[in-house]
């Protein structure tokens, strides 16, 4: 009720934050941002569905009825230009977007970025790093000062029989490992964008997305990716970097946490994470550098919300430097602030900050398309599994697919 009327008995203005589920850092931000508004607004959070795909769902039925209690949104990035493109959200002040875009990486900008405009306020930036047993680098003579490419990986795998962890199941994480693929290769999914559908040009048949198959191919069928690649997700590939077979892996920074707090448990040796090595993300092609995979949220304003000038307001304490280093050091949720990464406690919990900076730097966002769900619905569906990809025919089949599924003449 309070949320349906947007003020408190006080008359207090409420603002409700919807967001995805965390560890309790965003009720925690709300708490501080609401102490910090010294009276003038509170802010309430309302805890969206753990998988960003029913996130989406119910927050486009809201939204296309007019919800007016949407006040804040955390907002995964690929469907920002959705949001956008259908007038979802509040156009960002210019001083709001000049300020909120001080010191963040640039693919957080670009994640937050619709038509050449910003749509979204930057908050948390994630990225995927290549982790690797120290032992087993050295093991098979990998200098990893030096970048590596995924042919130098899969061999390593190979001599050493151990596994090289990827995201195979056909789930939202295959379109990252082939987005970043691609990307690396130097093309992208979408080649020429359009906000109509007929005008949007896949770049999955470029050398570059035949280049993105093979690897995917070579990794997939070298043996050394798990008999459960198919079904492999971010937290099954960080429990076969834990056990004893494990080589290499790609993926987010919270698999150190991980660790530690198995350490501490007492479920895990302190070997294992000792021996815990990280890199950038692999490179596609010696000598050109990779495009790891960019994700993250960040927050949008409902355009039906009766308190917008208070919205933005308030995302820009959630986003402030004080707050992202919070969010990071209890979350284990990288920050697109640049300056957070200088902050010791920062260095201190993850001392591989300065990787994840570096990382970000490099970092592409998925395809930026109001399309989004169906392009990467149709890219999981013809990619999957990834066993059976074929450089020669996949890249067509999967144009044809999501061209037509685009035009409306087939369903996912």
């Amino acid at each position: 009720m309070l949320a349906a009327c947007g003020s408190d008995d006080g008359g207090v203005p409420t603002l409700t934050w919807y967001t995805n589920p965390d560890s309790g850092g965003q009720a925690e931000l709300a708490a501080r941002c609401t102490e910090a508004a010294g009276g003038r607004y509170r802010i309430t959070t309302s805890v969206l569905p753990r998988q960003a795909g029913e996130q989406r769902e119910q927050l486009v039925r809201r939204l296309a009825a007019n919800d007016d209690s949407i006040d804040i949104i955390s907002l995964d990035p690929p469907f920002i230009p959705e949001f956008a493109q259908a007038g979802f959200l509040a156009p960002v002040p210019d001083d709001v977007a000049e300020r909120v875009t001080e010191d963040v990486v640039e693919s957080a900008i670009e994640g937050s970025t619709w038509n050449d405009e910003l749509v979204a306020v930057p908050w948390w930036a994630n990225t995927q790093l290549l982790w690797y047993r120290k032992s087993v680098a050295e093991a098979a003579g990998l200098d990893m000062t030096q970048p590596v490419t995924w042919d130098q990986l899969i061999t390593a795998a190979q001599d050493q029989d151990k596994l090289l962890g990827v995201q195979g199941a056909r789930a939202e994480s295959l379109t990252v490992w082939f987005n970043a693929l691609i990307e690396s290769a130097g093309g992208s999914i979408i080649a020429e964008n359009s906000t109509d559908p007929d005008g949007i040009e896949l770049g999955l048949t470029s050398d570059a997305g035949v280049r993105a198959t093979e690897v995917m191919r070579d990794v997939s069928s070298s043996g050394q990716a798990g008999a459960s690649l198919s079904t492999a997700t971010e937290d099954t590939t960080a429990t076969g970097f834990e056990g004893p077979d494990a080589g290499f892996q790609v993926n987010y920074p919270f698999v150190w946490g991980r660790a530690l707090s198995a350490v501490e448990a007492g479920t895990m040796e302190q070997s294992v994470p000792d021996d815990f090595g990280w890199a950038l993300y692999p490179q596609v092609d010696e000598g050109t550098d990779s495009a790891p995979p960019y994700g993250g949220i960040n927050l949008g304003v409902g355009a039906f919300s009766q308190h917008t000038d208070l919205a933005y307001e308030a995302t820009e304490c959630i986003t402030s430097t004080e707050n992202q280093a919070y969010y990071f050091t209890t979350n284990g949720n990288p920050a697109s602030d640049t300056t957070v990464y200088d902050d010791p406690e920062v260095q201190k919990v993850f001392p591989m900050a300065d990787t994840i900076l570096d990382s970000l730097d490099q970092a592409v966002p998925r395809p930026q398309t109001p399309y989004y769900s169906e392009v990467s619905g149709g890219l999981q569906r013809e990619y999957h599994p990834t066993s059976s990809v074929d450089p020669d025919s996949t890249p067509q089949k999967a144009t044809d697919f999501i061209t037509a599924v685009l035009q409306k003449e087939q369903l996912l």
